[in-house]
C-alpha cells in the first residue's frame, strides 16, 4: 500500500452486481458473432465501467466460465469456456444462464465489446 491508498483491482473475474447497478450495454456496441445464435445476448458495465458481465449458457453436467482474452485501445474480447466432463456421465437436460463479469484493466469507454465461445472436455 503506498500513498494512494489500495491499488486498483487486477482484470479479472468479479462478483455480477445486481441488476439494479448494472448499466447496458448497446447491442452495436457488442460483436456477437462468434457465438452460438442460441446464446444470451444480454451484457452491461459495472464499476463505472471498469467491469463488463454478459450472461453465459451452460447445461446439464457442463459449467461455463469467462476469461478476459484481450483488451486493447479499441476492443476487449470475452470468451465464454463451456467445460464439460469426459466421459460424460447422467446429465440433467436443463439449460442455465449464469450472470459472469470480469474486471478490465481500464474502464470500457468506447472499446467494442468481441464476445466468443469455446468448449472444453475436461476430465471426470
Amino acid at each position: 500500500m503506498g500513498f494512494g491508498g489500495q491499488p486498483p483491482a487486477p482484470p479479472g473475474p468479479v462478483e455480477p452486481a445486481p441488476q439494479a447497478q448494472r448499466q447496458p450495454v448497446q447491442q452495436d456496441a457488442v460483436d456477437f458473432t462468434a457465438l452460438p445464435k442460441s446464446y444470451p445476448k444480454k451484457v452491461w458495465t459495472q464499476d463505472d465501467g471498469r467491469a463488463v458481465g454478459a450472461v453465459g449458457q451452460e447445461g446439464g453436467c457442463s459449467k461455463v466460465h469467462a476469461e478476459l482474452a484481450e483488451q486493447t485501445e479499441h476492443h476487449v474480447k470475452i470468451v465464454f469456456v463451456e467445460e464439460t466432463p469426459e466421459p460424460p456421465g447422467i446429465c440433467t437436460m436443463d439449460l442455465r444462464y449464469p450472470p459472469l463479469a470480469l474486471r478490465l484493466s481500464e474502464p470500457l469507454d468506447d472499446r467494442q465489446i468481441v464476445l466468443e465461445h469455446r468448449d472444453v472436455k475436461v476430465p471426470r
